[in-house]
């Protein structure tokens, strides 16, 4: 009987060192989602600059910030326009905003992928001529932007997990 609790116990031990261990792999995983297809975003706004001279907008898809397990993406006229298409469903909102004079954009996305009501948001910036950089469509912060994709918000759901 004491074997059994001492093995009993080692495998308590070793649950409890594992599994969060798997929850992090996991959040990483579904985190590489949005890093990929925010360079994704950023080579088409930039081939659709060189055909037409301006960047496009486009709003948020799917509309609302998705939950802990992926939605299907469904393309709006815009990130269609743009050529954008991610292969199956999506962990993450994508949007696309556009400076008045449609020489600048801010890309960024947004996931509650753990579900604890705190969102993770990642985004980056191409200024205007002017310098000035617009608020994205799914949620970052326009202070945290930068020209490299990287978390744009406040709290703790924005950490590189």
């Amino acid at each position: 009987m004491l074997e059994l609790m001492i093995v009993l116990a080692i495998v308590a031990v070793l649950a409890v060192i594992a599994i969060p261990m798997f929850q992090k792999q996991q959040m990483r995983s579904k985190t590489a989602e949005v890093k990929s297809n925010l360079s994704a975003l950023r080579a088409l706004e930039e081939t659709y600059r060189s055909a037409r001279d301006e960047y496009l907008a486009a709003p948020a898809e799917p509309p609302t910030l998705p939950g802990g397990s992926s939605v299907s993406f469904n393309p709006n006229p815009a990130f269609t326009a743009l050529g954008f298409r991610p292969e199956g469903n999506v962990y993450f909102s994508y949007g696309v905003a556009v400076s008045a004079d449609a020489a600048g954009f801010t890309a960024d996305a947004g996931a509650d992928i753990d579900a604890d009501g705190f969102p993770q948001l990642w985004g980056f910036a191409k200024p205007n001529a002017g310098g000035a950089i617009v608020a994205g469509q799914v949620g970052c912060v326009v202070a945290a932007l930068n020209t490299e994709i990287a978390p744009c918000g406040a709290g703790h759901g924005t950490s590189v997990f």
